[in-house]
């Protein structure tokens, strides 16, 4: 079985931590992904997903300090369904991607560091280029 999640999109807003009782670093965030595509009357539409991120300790420390928000940024993880109740007592679900991997893609000149981390890696990731890739190489 097989639960893998690749995205490529903006975040929507900066990253948010917070450590758990025990002390483990958490890190939250919203992405954004596009779709286009041609609708009946051939016309081109866009539809955009919003995905919710979660990052656990040395990947949280990393997605806080190089990310912002309006990032272009490469997520890696697997999909994870919770469930709790509200201060209401209702039963709330949510749907989030528990990033493993994450590399940003916004060019060095527009917010600073072109670099990967992953889960587990230690506190300071190998600092990679990315080559050619620009604007017309990502798919909106």
């Amino acid at each position: 079985m097989v639960n893998k999640v690749i995205l490529i999109g903006r975040l929507g807003r900066d990253p948010e931590t917070r450590f758990t009782p025990g002390g483990t670093q958490v890190c939250n965030f919203t992405m954004a992904t596009d779709e286009n595509f041609k609708d009946k009357s051939g016309q081109w539409q866009k539809r955009t997903e919003w995905h919710r991120i979660v990052a656990w300790s040395g990947l949280a420390e990393r997605c806080s300090q190089i990310l912002k928000k309006g990032n272009l940024a490469y997520i890696e993880g697997r999909l994870q369904t919770r469930e709790w109740n509200d201060r209401d007592g209702n039963k709330r679900t949510t749907t989030e991607i528990v990033a493993n991997r994450m590399r940003t893609l916004t060019p060095r000149g527009e917010r600073g560091l072109e670099m990967e981390a992953a889960a587990g890696a230690g506190p300071e990731p190998p600092e990679e280029t990315l080559g050619d890739i620009g604007d017309e190489d990502v798919p909106f």
